[in-house]
């Protein structure tokens, strides 16, 4: 994609580090007008959130999307449930693999796509506080090889 029709609201980075990255899906997100633009000042959240589906719908539970400064008595909530859009062959496959004993739903980032705000979303598997250290480890390694590289 290009940088005119991507940018990012907002990334969870703790997503990557507790959790290993099985399957990502885009979906669009159902927001009222104070929180579209609280996120056009990037004022969005998504660390301690995750999914769930309920009845045949996804929902984004605990999402940050702090109160509008400009808005008035009709602000929003900003941590309440908000609608994951997706097609019904794709919440059958995120219910099919989110049976399995392990896996969860966790959002990755948020983001604007053409005047859209979209949630890309991950089906993802925690990991163990070795694997944790394990990854560290790599990430740590690959930068010192890169610095000897680079002189």
């Amino acid at each position: 994609m290009t940088d005119d029709n991507f940018k990012n609201i907002t990334v969870n980075r703790r997503a990557k580090h507790d959790y290993f990255i099985l399957q990502t899906f885009e979906a669009g997100i159902v927001l009222l007008g104070t929180e579209v633009k609280a996120c056009r000042q990037g004022k969005a959240g998504l660390t301690d959130s995750y999914a769930v589906i309920k009845d045949g719908e996804v929902w984004l539970m605990s999402a940050n999307i702090a109160v509008y400064e400009h808005g008035n008595i009709n602000n929003h909530e900003p941590t309440r449930k908000r609608k994951l859009l997706l097609n019904k062959r794709e919440i059958r496959k995120l219910l099919h693999q989110t049976r399995e004993k392990g896996n969860t739903l966790v959002p990755l980032r948020m983001y604007f796509t053409r005047g859209k705000i979209k949630v890309e979303l991950a089906v993802a598997r925690g990991k163990k506080s070795y694997d944790k250290r394990e990854t560290i480890a790599k990430k740590d390694f690959q930068r010192s090889q890169e610095r000897k590289i680079k002189f």
